[in-house]
């Protein structure tokens, strides 16, 4: 069953969506739903890092909730500045941050929470997976926001997908 679905919850996914985007329930559409929802995991899983493991459920719960309101604060931040400040008085800086976690999974969901949280965006990870490059849109202490940065989001992913 494992070599037909590589990837049980994709493949439902993908049914799902595609009889909502065809919004039938007709014979053909089941057919081509679950065409798709066997094809595509098995063309992809060479994509797909590594197989993820949720260890701790508890924190991501908690980290999901964390990083909502931090992307609602940072919206309504950088709409404030944008709004009150001159260009020349923000300080948009490239922040290099130190990496602990060598877990692909966990990083590409720290990419995706500095991509989806207004006023920072993922520039490149090195090579060597150590050094993360971010964009902050208004800097105000480079210390202050690595430790952020590691604290509030490194250290609960790497007890997701590390410990």
């Amino acid at each position: 069953m494992k070599r037909l679905m590589p990837s049980p919850p994709l493949s439902f996914a993908l049914f799902v969506i595609w009889l909502l985007l065809n919004q039938s329930l007709e014979a053909a559409t089941l057919l081509s739903a679950a065409l798709l929802a066997i094809a595509v995991p098995l063309i992809t899983k060479g994509l797909r890092p590594a197989t993820v493991r949720m260890r701790r459920p508890g924190v991501a719960l908690r980290l999901s909730f964390l990083v909502t309101f931090d992307m609602l604060k940072s919206a309504y931040d950088v709409a404030r500045l944008l709004l009150t400040r001159r260009t020349e008085d923000i300080s948009a800086n490239f922040v290099q941050i130190p990496l602990d976690m060598r877990d692909p999974n966990g990083l590409a969901v720290l990419a995706m929470i500095m991509c989806l949280t207004p006023g920072t965006a993922w520039g490149e990870v090195s090579f060597d997976r150590t050094t993360l490059l971010i964009h902050v849109f208004d800097l105000e202490d480079e210390a202050a926001f690595i430790a952020l940065i590691k604290t509030r989001y490194e250290r609960p992913l790497m007890e997701i997908f590390e410990s």
